[in-house]
């Protein structure tokens, strides 16, 4: 659903429409580039530039779409949330420097009318300095969310886009622990955002209701997955779960991207939904008994740090999850004590570790649930990136200062 979308022809040299008027012009202008379309999944994007629009003009630029014979345009929508998405359209086919030139006279024809707006340029991807190197932002953020180099399909230069990227930064936040130990020696203002929580939004589901026409006639006991499925889920271990356990379904939310669905364990308790809103996971979530998180282990998933985390234990579900660093550190066992999360690394050990938690009493362990998670928001996780973006503003952090030394962890464990 949007409020509003409008497809524009903007061939170079020509003037883009001008953003939606429904705010205050005097409010800043924040920019974001990102890898990861609006409507695709609810995650770390969305939840963030939702909480900047109440106080910022959001403009979501996306990576290009291409279609034949089409003529360089751009279509906006405002969401109902209040951000501009800004989907560039480019011909089918148009590659290399000139595909570049052509998001470059898109985004210039955007903000032309918005010159003299004070500006946040806000980066998901360091691929799109290709085309805004030449912006010169009050405020650049880099919002280093996963690490992209290690994805499938990632563009070669990478990784010099994100040293150009780190050069330019006022500030660096990070979605986890292992990414900000892997960044915190290349720039001087790091800081880490770990996976947050909408607790709100999902401990709807500890309430007991309606299954959806798709749920409702898969027995149980239901144990669920919701998220991207791509090369970095187990899908080897998710089969050999299955097949071990023939009296548990699976239920699988999520859209299968840059894998061959074809290559999907197909077992009789398998149940692959498909994606889902945001708004219907509470729901799916309801009727299941357990989570579980089989994440591969390799270089894609070296870094992750999942925000279906909290969102499981939100929902008052156990979950157990393969040995990703994060969760280990986070939500693992720790000097003895029992986690918020079971770890197990293989098929045998993974069923037992999700019979424990399908047997254990849920009491005491919601206790502690509930007590991590009054700890953890994405508004304060985004009211603290406000501050920090404040005082760049000010001015009281462009002083040199040594590679390291005032790196930060915000909102950890």
């Amino acid at each position: 659903m949007v409020k509003e979308s409008r497809m524009t022809d903007a061939p170079p040299g020509s003037v883009a429409p001008s953003l939606p008027r429904s705010r205050s012009s005097r409010r800043p202008l924040l920019l974001c580039f990102s890898h990861l379309r609006w409507d695709f999944v609810f995650q770390r994007p969305q939840h963030l530039l939702t909480r900047a629009a109440r106080d910022h003009e959001v403009i979501f630029f996306e990576e290009p779409l291409y279609r034949p014979g089409a003529t360089p345009r751009l279509d906006l929508h405002e969401t109902p949330e209040g951000v501009t998405v800004a989907i560039p359209l480019l011909p089918e086919g148009l590659k290399g420097a000139a595909a570049v030139a052509a998001q470059r006279a898109l985004l210039d024809g955007l903000l032309a009318p918005e010159a003299g707006r004070p500006m946040i340029a806000w980066f998901y991807t360091p691929m799109a300095l290709e085309f805004a190197t030449h912006l010169r932002p009050d405020v650049t953020v880099y919002d280093c969310m996963d690490e992209l180099s290690a994805f499938r399909g990632a563009p070669p230069c990478m990784m010099d886009m994100e040293r150009a990227l780190l050069a330019r930064a006022d500030l660096v936040f990070t979605g986890g622990r292992s990414l900000y130990e892997a960044k915190r020696n290349r720039h001087p203002r790091v800081s880490c955002f770990p996976s947050s929580i909408d607790a709100a939004h999902f401990v709807t589901a500890r309430t007991p209701q309606p299954a959806p026409a798709d749920q409702e006639g898969i027995p149980g006991p239901r144990i669920g997955f919701f998220g991207v499925v791509d090369e970095r889920m187990d899908t080897e271990l998710v089969g050999a779960l299955a097949a071990a356990r023939p009296d548990w379904s699976f239920v699988m939310i999520g859209p299968v991207v840059k894998i061959d669905p074809a290559a999907l364990p197909r077992l009789p308790n398998i149940h692959w939904l498909g994606g889902k809103r945001y708004v219907e996971l509470p729901r799916y979530l309801a009727g299941w008994d357990a989570g579980f998180m089989p994440f591969a282990r390799n270089e894609s998933t070296r870094f992750i740090s999942p925000t279906k985390t909290p969102e499981f234990l939100a929902a008052g579900l156990p979950v157990v999850s393969t040995p990703i660093t994060d969760v280990v550190r986070d939500w693992g066992p720790r000097e003895g004590a029992e986690g918020l999360v079971e770890i197990a690394a293989e098929p045998v050990g993974f069923a037992a570790a999700l019979q424990h938690v399908l047997d254990r009493p849920r009491a005491a362990w919601l206790k502690r649930v509930d007590r991590r998670l009054a700890q953890l928001s994405w508004d304060r996780t985004w009211a603290e990136m406000q501050g920090l973006i404040a005082t760049v503003r000010r001015g009281a952090v462009r002083a040199e200062v040594p590679v390291g030394a005032a790196s930060t962890v915000r909102s950890g464990p």
